[in-house]
């Protein structure tokens, strides 16, 4: 079954109107989007409108909607202050209700469930407690009473989330294909999407990939600075980041303040874009500077019985090693512009304003 748009009357629309404009606006100004003409009495906020006004604020959202690209959406949520659960829900209800639905719709939907029900949740939520029925009880005010009766279909998202928990990378995870099934899936399903079912599911299977997600990236995150404050410690300055989109002589301290600064820069963004390829390939050369300096190190001991000119040239060596040049596996991205890893997360899928679905050792370290 497919959730059928609600009806509503004039006054419940133009209510919802007047609720929305604020976050609509506020929103084409970030972006610098070319606002369509006027209505004044929205603006106004007048209380009880001509019939042609309510019109006039439906073609002005209509077109909105239009122009607002999904990333631009997400990146607004996520990031300002101007919502609340009311203004979560209305937007929700408002993409629901379309009568008629464009591709881009779908992921909008997707990602505002996923958004109210991480703004709904409690803070420290266990994983184990986010089932099908919990998902649905949260999701109740938006979506109604849900059966829970999973169709067979929908089967092998548990294989995914049970996949992605096992991931132990950032880069494993954003390699291993699980994003890309988890969106083929969902848009392989067409109108079934819009089932009640179907959108409880993917908000449980997106809103745990979130935790996943963020929670690797700040494992990996901390590996980094762990490994970058080891190099210091070893005598390193500079490490070769060019694999990293870095410069071939980066100074280690600059390096340890990009990922104090990546924490705040990857809250927004939920995606496997270039920002995530550059802390998946600055591990990668952290990590192969480390075996580099250790190997070296190794050198630098020899046994009793060898020369003692040997000996010294070797420590010469260890001691002047300052710079480090690798070479990193390439990494494949992952293309998908309405996904969230869309990450996106993470969410604490995702640390959002309210962090209400931090996920554990998140607050570790970094």
């Amino acid at each position: 079954m497919t959730l059928k748009p609600k009806t509503q009357d004039l006054a419940a629309e133009w209510r919802e109107a007047r609720l929305l404009h604020p976050l609509y606006s506020a929103l084409g100004r970030e972006f610098v989007i070319e606002l369509p003409s006027s209505c004044p009495d929205l603006e106004s906020g007048v209380e009880d409108p001509p019939q042609e006004s309510v019109e006039q604020a439906r073609r002005w959202f209509l077109e909105m909607d239009q122009k607002i690209e999904v990333h631009q959406l997400r990146q607004f949520l996520q990031t300002t202050s101007l919502t609340s659960e009311e203004a979560l829900q209305t937007l929700l209800e408002h993409h629901l209700n379309r009568t008629i639905r464009v591709y881009s719709d779908r992921d909008k939907i997707d990602f505002l469930l996923v958004q109210f029900f991480s703004h709904c949740a409690p803070s420290r939520l266990e994983d184990a407690d986010v089932d099908l029925g919990y998902v649905a009880q949260t999701l109740e005010p938006v979506l109604g009473s849900v059966d829970l009766n999973l169709p067979s279909w929908l089967e092998p998202i548990d294989d995914f989330i049970q996949s992605a928990n096992g991931c132990r990378s950032l880069n494993e995870l954003l390699t291993s294909g699980i994003l890309e099934k988890g969106r083929k899936l969902k848009v392989s399903a067409g109108e079934d999407y819009f089932g009640p079912i179907a959108m409880v599911a993917f908000t449980r299977f997106s809103f745990l990939m979130r935790r996943v997600f963020f929670r690797l990236m700040h494992q990996d995150l901390n590996t980094i600075l762990d490994g970058l404050r080891e190099l210091e410690a070893r005598g390193v300055d500079t490490l070769d980041c060019r694999s990293a989109q870095f410069s071939a002589d980066e100074p280690v301290t600059r390096l340890r303040m990009i990922c104090q600064s990546w924490k705040v820069m990857f809250h927004a963004e939920y995606s496997s874009g270039s920002p995530l390829r550059m802390l998946v390939d600055l591990r990668n050369v952290v990590d192969a500077a480390l075996s580099r300096t250790t190997k070296k190190a190794e050198k630098v001991v020899k046994p009793p019985s060898e020369p003692a000119v040997v000996h010294a040239k070797a420590a010469a060596a260890g001691a002047q090693f300052a710079t480090a040049s690798f070479a990193t596996s390439s990494f494949a991205s992952s293309s998908s512009e309405g996904a969230e890893f869309e990450v996106t997360a993470a969410p604490d899928w995702d640390q959002d304003s309210s962090a209400t679905d931090q996920a554990p050792g998140d607050d570790e370290k970094v």
